[in-house]
C-alpha cells in the first residue's frame, strides 16, 4: 500500500493532506503522467489553476490514474481577469467542466490585486456562495500578506480556509505565517524548494537546495535536499506542493514521511532566510503586470 500524507484540518473541518503536486507550468502533455504517477505514488491533493492552462490534464490524470475521485483533494484558482462575482461564478463553471468534477474541493482567488479591490472582493464573495451551495468543500486566497487578508475578511464573513504563498528556507514568511495560524488559515507553500529562485531568478536570490546547512542534513539522514526542505515545511505544519513532470522527483518528493528533523534543525533551516522573494511581489501585482 502507497504511503500517504499526513492530513490538515482547515477551519471549516474539511481535511486536506499536507503534500501535493504543483503543475504550475507543467506542459499540457506531460501534466497528464505526472498526474497519474503522483496518484499511483500516494499523492492525494493536485493544485491547479485556470492560468496554468493544465486544468483538463489534470481530470484526465485524475481518471485515468484509476484512484476514486472522493479519495482526492483537488484545488483551482481563478485568475484576475475573472474576478468580479459574476465573471468568477463563470469562471468556477468553466474550470469544473475542464476538470470534469462536479464539485472542487479548494478553489482559491490567485492574487490580491490591490488596485482592483471592488473586483476582489466580489470574487471572494462568488467563492462564499460557491461554497454555501455545497460546489466547493473550502475556499481560500493565494499571495496575501496579512493587510490584503484584513481588508479582504473586513468585508466578507468566511475566513479563508487556505493563503497558498510563495514560501521556502530562504523565503520563511514568519510574520505571515504567525497571522495566519491566528486566523485558523493553513498556510500553504508555492515554490516550496526554491523554485522560484531557480528559474526566475530575481536579484539577490539563492538556492537553498545548495545551502550548507541544507545539504548537511540531507547527508546525515541520507535523504536529498528536496526532501530535507520539504520535511521542513512539514515540521512547520505547512502544505507544501512541489512540482515536477519527472516520475523519479515526483516520488521522491513524497519520500518524506519516514523521517523528521529535530527542532535545532528546524531553527537552523529557519534562520536561513534572506527576506527576499523570488517570484512577484503581491503588491505590485495588477491586471497589467502577470
Amino acid at each position: 500500500m502507497a504511503t500517504r500524507s499526513p492530513l490538515l484540518t482547515l477551519n471549516n473541518g474539511v481535511r486536506m493532506p499536507a503534500l501535493g503536486l504543483g503543475v504550475y507550468q507543467s506542459a499540457p502533455e506531460d501534466t497528464v503522467p505526472a498526474v497519474v504517477t503522483a496518484l499511483q505514488d500516494g499523492y492525494r491533493l493536485i493544485d491547479t489553476a485556470a492560468a496554468y492552462g493544465n486544468e483538463s490534464e489534470v481530470g484526465e490524470g485524475l481518471r485515468r490514474s484509476g484512484v476514486d475521485r472522493d479519495e482526492v483533494f483537488v484545488t483551482t484558482k481563478v485568475w484576475m481577469t475573472d474576478y468580479g462575482y459574476d465573471a468568477t461564478l463563470r469562471a468556477f463553471d468553466t474550470s469544473l467542466a475542464k476538470l470534469g468534477l462536479e464539485r472542487l474541493d479548494l478553489y482559491l482567488l490567485h492574487w490580491p490585486v490591490p488596485s482592483a479591490q471592488e473586483q476582489t472582493v466580489a470574487s471572494y464573495r462568488a467563492a462564499e456562495k460557491l461554497l454555501a451551495d455545497g460546489r466547493a468543500r473550502a475556499i481560500g486566497v493565494c499571495n496575501h500578506n496579512p493587510a490584503h487578508l484584513l481588508s479582504l475578511m473586513e468585508r466578507t464573513d468566511i475566513v479563508p480556509a487556505v493563503n497558498q504563498v510563495e514560501l521556502h528556507p530562504h523565503f520563511t514568511q514568519a510574520e505571515l505565517r504567525t497571522f495566519d495560524a491566528a486566523h485558523g488559515i493553513v498556510t500553504q507553500s508555492w515554490s516550496p524548494i526554491g523554485g522560484a529562485n531557480r528559474y526566475l531568478a530575481t536579484e539577490g536570490t539563492s538556492d537553498p537546495l545548495q545551502d550548507r546547512a541544507v545539504t548537511a542534513l540531507a547527508a546525515k539522514y541520507g535523504k536529498t535536499p528536496a526532501q530535507v526542505v520539504l520535511r521542513w515545511h512539514l515540521e512547520h505544519g505547512l502544505s507544501p506542493i512541489p512540482k515536477s513532470v519527472k516520475p523519479h522527483r515526483i516520488a521522491e518528493n513524497f519520500g518524506v514521511f519516514d523521517f523528521a528533523l529535530a527542532p535545532d534543525e528546524v531553527a537552523a533551516l529557519d534562520a536561513l532566510d534572506t527576506g527576499v522573494r523570488g517570484g512577484p511581489d503581491p503588491e505590485q501585482v495588477g491586471l497589467n503586470t502577470l
